[in-house]
């Protein structure tokens, strides 16, 4: 029997990777690259202003480490001004998570493939974009001083609507026009947990005795309620953002806070006092990520009935 020794195996010198592998990991990195201008956009847009306004509240006008920004929007009447926009954010998330779903409910019981449903989708589509300026601009021409209803309703019935349209210019004309694009964008959320709401589900409880009652308190209540709560947030965290219908309805005072972090930028009374306006905004971005915060548990929750 031969005593030779096997020879050894020889082990490739290591080098660069061979143009094979750099072939095989190319269409990995491909898809990839497609996130760059979104990454990009993010940072631009987001992270870098994010990170101006929590660097400026803490600092003077002359970069100075100071609390006095902090103190000063959480001890005077910037303060009322968060009370104020929770009060219409929170009085709009519910007026319009209501009615919204209401009109899902309805759109959802009507065929899958008819007009009025399609209809309705689209229309929805484009009113939850139809804000700022030109919202404001339709309802200042329908119901303001001079506005078609008003005149209308002076001129021909002598019914003077709520002291000829000054309810327009407050905090009850910002809850009403913001309902309005509050009610479409919540059938745009809550129609796609509506629909899956499956016919055999309530087959499945009318073969059992129960009633419609029955059927909403225990098998369509709880699997619409997670989608129904995120929604509301969401909207909530919407009318709580929004800038430009305000700006363009409300002309005297700054009742909210969007309209207060603008005065600071542009008032000439508020001049050299931008660290306030960042503490505002601060104050902004953090009652916002609680929300969002909680609109991601509620989603987590809400995704075990849309499977």
């Amino acid at each position: 029997m031969s005593t030779e020794a096997p020879p050894e195996a020889v082990t490739p010198p290591l080098g660069p990777a061979s143009p094979g592998a750099r072939r095989r990991r190319l269409p990995w990195l491909l898809p990839h690259l497609g996130l760059l201008p979104f990454f990009g956009y993010l940072a631009v847009f987001l992270l870098w202003p994010t990170y101006l306004v929590l660097i400026g509240a803490f600092q003077d006008d002359r970069g100075r480490p100071t609390l006095r920004n902090v103190r000063t929007v959480t001890t005077s009447d910037y303060l009322h001004g968060f009370v104020r926009s929770i009060e219409v954010s929170a009085t709009t998330a519910l007026a319009g998570s209501v009615l919204g779903a209401l009109l899902a409910w309805a759109v959802a019981e009507s065929r899958p493939d008819g007009l009025l449903r399609r209809v309705t989708v689209a229309s929805c589509g484009v009113l939850a974009q139809f804000g700022g300026v030109m919202l404001a601009f339709a309802f200042l021409a329908t119901f303001g001083f001079n506005g078609v209803v008003t005149l209308f309703l002076h001129d021909h019935l002598g019914v003077n609507v709520l002291s000829g349209g000054t309810w327009l210019y407050g905090l009850t004309g910002l809850v009403v026009v913001y309902t309005y694009f509050q009610i479409p964008l919540m059938l745009i959320v809550f129609l796609p947990a509506v629909d899956n709401l499956r016919p055999e589900w309530r087959e499945a409880s009318m073969s059992l005795g129960g009633s419609t009652w029955a059927y909403w308190r225990y098998v369509a209540g709880p699997a619409l309620a997670p989608s129904f709560f995120g929604a509301a947030l969401l909207l909530f965290a919407n009318a709580f953002s929004s800038y430009a219908t305000a700006a363009a309805l409300v002309s005297q005072g700054s009742p909210i806070v969007p309209l207060q972090i603008g005065n600071f930028l542009t008032s000439e009374v508020a001049l050299g006092r931008g660290g306030a306006g960042k503490a505002l905004a601060l104050g902004m971005i953090v009652v916002v990520a609680v929300v969002m915060s909680l609109y991601a548990l509620v989603q987590r929750k809400a995704a075990t009935w849309l499977r």
